[in-house]
């Protein structure tokens, strides 16, 4: 049996590839509201960050989206989006241990 093909994306951020899974993917729909997109189907153009604060926070101080989806984006949307990653990391370190 053939093993499974990885769905990989690139990180904006630091033009790596990673897995799908490894990434939060951030979309603008055609009203141009910016949202995360957790579930990776809603409509719009989307562009993908990885699950790193460090990276969020480059971000961040960069403004990455005010450029992929050529608007203004708020800070307060970069804020929500570091609490986010911050949320997810936890997560995975938490459930990480129950399988040891």
């Amino acid at each position: 049996m053939k093993p499974r093909k990885i769905p990989m994306r690139k990180d904006i951020v630091t033009g790596e590839m990673f897995p799908k899974k490894e990434l939060v993917r951030v979309v603008r729909d055609k009203e141009g509201n910016v949202s995360l997109d957790p579930t990776s189907k809603a409509n719009g153009r989307g562009a993908y960050v990885g699950l790193n604060r460090d990276i969020a926070a480059e971000a961040k101080k960069r403004h990455i989206f005010d450029q992929a989806f050529e608007m203004k984006i708020p800070a307060e949307f970069y804020d929500e989006l570091i609490a986010y990653i911050d949320h997810q990391q936890a997560r995975k370190e938490l459930f990480a241990d129950d399988d040891k």
